[in-house]
């Protein structure tokens, strides 16, 4: 087999959950099984480029991590609880490999934890990213990030969480799948739109979620929201190599090459999203943003978009899951189907309401969308700034800000010989 270091990091980091996961159900030592794989992992990295990749990789690291774990595992107290752990559970084997890593999965999802901690963890334990790797995706010291992945795993162990997958069918009463759902989508969509930084994109998170998210709908093919979630997930990545022009500028949906769009992706998405409707039950919020991805990505123009369908699907989804963001998303379709000032008028009652943060970037930016197309240039140069100011994303900020000052040489007479902003768009 080849040893080329970074075929090995790749073996490295699909096989770390595996191990992983095998190690906690034997022992339920969740910290100290995490801790003991990291020593085998190192031990890898090490002897692996140099004396070959063995022949059975996830044995070795079994071997290894288990060594790792006995060695910490001082008094005859621990010995016995192991011990003990080991005779109840069923003997280690490769059809346990894809269980065990689920299992990881929802463990690391529990309720106790907050979504950026779940995120972490999952990233750490089941994604096989190192601490440095998370650390740099959200803009955080290594130290931060280390110390909020111990404060994780030292919930989990005061929870007393149970390694195990739902069995499919099973009414999901801790919310453990709802929440696992959860996280996954948050974890997507930092990757497919960082919330801070240099780059639009977070390809290594987006693609972990995507791996995932595949994993458990493999094992739970009957839940229509798993389907729906990783319909949702391809429809969305398909977008991916059209959002950025050469320069890593944010391209908007309206102006993208939808030729660059990967149509495979986005095939494979809407038959995950057809077959994920029984006929028996409501759709869920996932379903049902999937449908919406769906009525765009179908669109084979901008202009050719179904904005009354998309409109619908947001009347659903308020039903469904209701929230000051759906709403905000609602008000762009009703600006493409009732105009901008039906739209507005929505946004003032959700501000009225209370409903949505006041430095929330995307509510400043939606509302200087709206308001340049009802002709208000004036209100919405302000907006399209305060939208630039409340942004930590780097390509978006300087879209917000290419737009107001297309706006603001828009609004003022134009004299002979006037300069033109380098790198402005035409």
């Amino acid at each position: 087999m080849t040893d080329r270091p970074v075929v090995v990091e790749d073996l490295l980091r699909s096989l770390a959950p595996q191990v992983l996961g095998v190690l906690t159900r034997r022992t339920g030592d969740f910290d100290a099984c995490e801790d003991a794989l990291q020593e085998a992992l190192i031990a890898a990295a090490r002897h692996w480029p140099a004396q070959g990749v063995p022949e059975n990789p996830h044995g070795w690291l079994l071997k290894t991590a288990t060594r790792r774990h006995t060695d910490r595992m001082r008094s005859d107290a621990a010995r016995r609880r192991r011990e003990e752990r080991t005779a109840r559970g069923p003997a280690p084997g490769r059809a346990r490999v894809a269980d065990d890593s689920l299992a990881l999965l929802f463990m690391c999802c529990h309720p106790a934890l907050t979504p950026a901690s779940a995120i972490a963890l999952t990233l750490r334990a089941v994604g096989g990213l190192t601490t440095a790797q998370i650390a740099a995706a959200y803009l955080v010291p290594e130290a931060t990030m280390a110390q909020r992945i111990s404060r994780a795993k030292q919930r989990l162990k005061a929870s007393s969480t149970v390694f195990e997958v739902p069995v499919p069918g099973a009414p999901d009463r801790p919310g453990r799948l709802r929440n696992v759902l959860h996280v996954l989508y948050l974890m997507f969509n930092e990757g497919y739109t960082a919330s801070g930084g240099p780059d639009l994109h977070r390809a290594d998170l987006s693609g972990e979620a995507v791996r995932l998210t595949r994993q458990l709908h493999g094992s739970l093919p009957a839940e229509g929201e798993v389907a729906g979630l990783l319909a949702l997930m391809l429809l969305t990545e398909a977008r991916r190599p059209a959002r950025t022009g050469p320069h890593g500028e944010l391209v908007p949906l309206d102006l993208q090459d939808r030729a660059r769009w990967d149509h495979v992706l986005i095939a494979e998405g809407a038959a995950l999203l057809i077959g994920s409707f029984s006929g028996r039950e409501r759709p869920g919020e996932y379903r049902v943003l999937a449908a919406i991805a769906a009525v765009h990505d179908q669109a084979a123009r901008a202009e050719e978009t179904d904005w009354p369908q998309v409109l619908g699907l947001y009347g659903l989804l308020e039903q469904v899951a209701p929230g000051p963001l759906v709403t905000l998303n609602r008000a762009v379709a009703v600006a493409m189907v009732d105009g901008p000032a039906a739209a507005l008028a929505l946004l003032d009652r959700l501000d009225a309401d209370g409903g949505l943060p006041e430095d929330l970037h995307r509510a400043h930016a939606v509302r200087a969308h709206l308001l340049e197309m009802a002709g208000e240039t004036a209100s919405a140069l302000s907006y399209y700034r305060s939208a630039a100011a409340r942004t930590t994303n780097t390509p978006e900020q300087r879209y917000l800000i290419t737009r107001a000052a297309r706006l603001e040489r828009r609004a003022r007479p134009t004299t002979a010989g006037e300069a033109r902003c380098p790198g402005e768009p035409g």
